[in-house]
């Protein structure tokens, strides 16, 4: 279910995006990636996350910006939810990118990586 609403969550933010960052899109895609992340980790382990006192500063930024969407500011919103996230998962971006570098050796996806790579096409 967790998944299932962050994914609808995200697909409601982007689809808000693409609309011209409709404000009722946007809104309901914040409360279900909220909701769905608590039921992903748990209503402790999410208060606990959001609220550790080096991650407070992000945490007020997201919290604002999701609270500034609700009352239908949605592009301001959106900048403060961007700068509250990036705050609060600043060091998971480290380990996300060493990820995706370590798919580069997948033998059949490095392989057609090198074949695209190889490619001599101009277009």
């Amino acid at each position: 279910i967790g998944v299932g609403l962050v994914g609808f969550g995200l697909f409601f933010i982007l689809f808000g995006v693409l609309l011209y960052f409709d404000s009722v899109l946007l809104a309901f895609g914040n409360i279900l990636f909220l909701s769905g992340l608590v039921f992903i980790i748990g209503f402790r382990r999410t208060f606990t996350f959001f609220f550790q006192r080096p991650k407070l500063k992000g945490t007020s930024f997201f919290f604002g910006g999701v609270i500034i969407v609700l009352m239908r500011w949605p592009i301001l919103g959106m900048l403060l939810e961007a700068y509250g996230f990036i705050n609060l998962f600043r060091s998971f971006f480290p380990v996300a990118f060493g990820f995706l570098g370590s798919l580069a050796n997948i033998p059949l996806l490095s392989q057609l990586l090198q074949k695209m790579g190889d490619s001599n096409s101009m277009v």
